[in-house]
């Protein structure tokens, strides 16, 4: 259904634009436009500029046609929302749980939470689809949870099956890097490219990648996994995958943490006080005295920076983005390391590399996430392969089964 995605993707749009952008026939066109208009999909917009002849009617999507939740999973947290077809959040709950606590009770409790924003609705709402976003790798075509390092318990579990169980509707599951970059793709700071990178650093690094305006997964759903990228291959330095010298071994929120508490037990003055007022140190702490200017923190942020840099200035030569965001709360704490990292990139790679590339910061926050997680169901729905098979019942709502189908 590309007139659909064509809609969805630039607004209000002429038939005449439609017919360009999609290369489909206008007679062709028109029908879809009319068979989507009875469906409520989309509806006539306004008057658009008249090019010498009567002034054409635009079309627009009806994100108000149909309902999703979304539920996006962290380490200690999670936030789940009642989203429209646009990903605009209509009810939104954050909540602390805790991930290592297994999915029985974690999964429990995010269903509490779609039971409270569904109440907020007036009168009963039909789902269209749920989505969940989980810190962990995933296997986007089953939604299997695979190997993760923080998630004890979740490998191989039925999330897909234990909510399309419960709410009658196709279940989408994949990890929290690329819903955050599919949020910044359709309302933050990715929002207009094509080919764009998030990288999202935090506990550990991952990134969302996107080429030509599509999240691109690879095979199994692991493209993006640059943190298990090999850094040094002179470390010995053991990462959660149990490999030596990863990149998020050397360079993530662990790492950080690990040789601040190093530099206090050196006797860095400034971590040892807060090490003894806290009696622990994380990457914050290593972040907060190097933006108060302590030397050894400064330099510690620089070298995280700069091996950051140098990954993704490899990344660059493959994928030549315009774009690279960078998210998550190690990213949004440091000017430091964010030079760091913009310098390293521009310094190593090519300047037809970089000629256009721009390094940024995420801009939707904390509702990032559920955003984006509203946005991969959406996207999932609206595929041609799935759109088809529920299309002639007019609503996707109590047909589970389109998510097993190839988009």
């Amino acid at each position: 259904m590309a007139v659909l995605d064509d809609v969805r993707r630039h607004g209000e749009s002429a038939r005449a634009d439609i017919v360009a952008r999609t290369g489909l026939g206008r007679t062709l066109v028109t029908q879809r436009i009319a068979d989507l208009q009875e469906l409520g999909l989309v509806s006539a917009g306004d008057l658009g500029v008249s090019t010498g002849g009567r002034a054409p009617r635009n079309v627009r999507f009806c994100p108000e046609a149909g309902r999703v939740l979304a539920a996006d999973l962290g380490a200690t947290g999670v936030d789940v929302a009642l989203a429209d077809l646009a990903g605009n959040l209509l009810a939104h709950r954050r909540d602390d749980v805790e991930v290592a606590a297994g999915p029985e009770s974690v999964l429990s409790s995010i269903s509490g939470l779609f039971d409270e924003v569904l109440a907020e609705s007036d009168g009963p709402v039909p789902v269209w689809g749920v989505g969940v976003g989980v810190p962990g790798p995933v296997e986007f075509g089953s939604g299997r949870v695979v190997a993760p390092p923080i998630m004890p318990g979740w490998a191989d579990y039925p999330i897909r099956e234990y909510f399309a169980e419960r709410y009658r509707a196709p279940t989408w599951v994949d990890n929290d890097v690329n819903v955050l970059m599919l949020g910044e793709l359709r309302a933050g700071a990715a929002r207009g490219h094509s080919n764009a990178m998030m990288v999202k650093l935090g506990t550990g690094i991952g990134a969302g990648i996107v080429v030509d305006g599509r999240l691109c997964r690879g095979a199994q759903g692991s493209a993006g996994d640059v943190g298990h990228t090999h850094a040094r291959r002179d470390s010995t330095v053991a990462c959660r995958c149990g490999k030596v010298g990863c990149l998020e071994a050397l360079a993530g929120g662990l790492a950080m943490a690990r040789e601040g508490m190093a530099l206090a037990a050196a006797g860095n003055e400034m971590l040892a006080r807060r090490l003894q007022e806290r009696g622990t140190l994380d990457a914050a702490d290593v972040l907060w005295a190097a933006g108060r200017g302590d030397q050894s923190c400064v330099e510690l942020v620089g070298r995280c920076g700069m091996l950051i840099g140098e990954m993704l200035s490899t990344a660059v030569h493959f994928l030549n983005p315009a774009l690279i965001v960078l998210a998550g709360r190690v990213a949004a704490a440091s000017d430091v390391l964010l030079a760091a990292i913009r310098q390293t990139v521009y310094a190593q790679s090519l300047p037809f590399a970089t000629r256009r590339l721009e390094i940024t910061g995420a801009e939707l926050g904390a509702d990032g996430g559920a955003i984006g997680v509203a946005t991969m169901v959406v996207d999932e729905l609206l595929s041609p392969g799935r759109l088809s098979a529920w299309i002639a019942a007019g609503s996707p709502a109590g047909a589970a089964e389109i998510a097993a189908l190839p988009g």
